[in-house]
């Protein structure tokens, strides 16, 4: 289950899965990641005042809603023009996964064109955000991935190809990002060099780790990966929590070996093996 479900013809999988769990819950089955964790998958905003509730800074987000896209579309305009009528703004879907909404504005009246256009789609729970945007001048985000609600490793997205930034290799199949190479030669100063959009980082270091670690524990999620991005002045914002995690096979290929395997799913396994052996 995933919270883009809906985009591959599963309309109704949060709904049943979230049944599922709860059933699970009620006769006392053992869970990785609760019926709790479900939600948070399927709502930003949700993840976003939990986030907080841990000290953890998130981008200005506004939650915009209508009880019809004319009327969804009105209220996300005015909301723009009230909150970001001289910034720079994303636009996302709450329930979402693999970008979809996301858009960035420069100026709250383009909208107009946008919502006149093909890009444009109503959030499948009715809820639209509009986003603080946040410039990171090299063009990265950071995901850091924990396991049993340990750190396992952060991983480096560049995001010079887009908001589309899913790790898993499902989505190589479709789009071949991992082996994609983006060329920074358009940017200020040296950006000859072409990196890869998915790199593990290491000995990574960040005061968010210990805040994470304590969010996890109090939601009660166990396998996640989070993801970030550090602004011009080295501010760091926390924008998503996937509970449905996933690794990229290409970047775990070229920092792990058989000598050192300690990828994603190393350590899923190791963890999986520990608690099947408490039952």
């Amino acid at each position: 289950m995933s919270a883009s479900s809906h985009t591959r013809g599963h309309r109704y999988a949060p709904e049943y899965t979230a049944a599922v769990l709860e059933w699970l819950e009620l006769y006392d089955r053992r869970l990785v990641n609760s019926a709790n964790s479900l939600s948070l998958e399927l709502s930003k905003m949700k993840q976003y005042h939990y986030l907080k509730k841990f000290n953890i800074r998130v981008p200005q987000t506004i939650a915009v809603s209508g009880a019809s896209t004319k009327e969804i579309q009105e209220n996300l305009y005015q909301a723009a023009e009230k909150y970001f009528s001289e910034d720079q703004f994303i636009t996302k879907h709450n329930r979402a996964g693999k970008g979809l909404g996301v858009k960035l504005f420069d100026h709250y009246e383009e909208l107009t064109d946008y919502f006149e256009s093909e890009e444009y789609d109503d959030p499948v729970d009715g809820v639209f955000l509009l986003q603080q945007y946040i410039y990171n001048p090299e063009q990265y985000i950071v995901r850091a991935e924990f396991v049993g609600g340990k750190f396992v490793y952060a991983v480096r997205v560049s995001t010079g190809g887009g908001f589309e930034l899913c790790p898993a290799d499902v989505c190589d199949d479709v789009s071949n990002q991992s082996q994609q190479l983006f060329d920074f030669s358009h940017c200020a100063g040296d950006g000859s060099k072409k990196v890869d959009k998915f790199s593990i980082i290491k000995d990574y270091q960040s005061e968010d780790i210990a805040k994470y670690i304590e969010f996890l524990r109090g939601v009660n999620v166990e396998v996640s990966g989070i993801e970030s991005i550090t602004d011009e002045n080295g501010i760091a914002y926390t924008y998503d929590v996937n509970v449905n995690t996933n690794y990229n096979g290409e970047a775990e290929k070229k920092h792990f070996n058989t000598e050192n395997p300690e990828g994603g799913m190393y350590h899923i396994a190791a963890f999986l093996g520990q608690e099947l052996k408490k039952l």
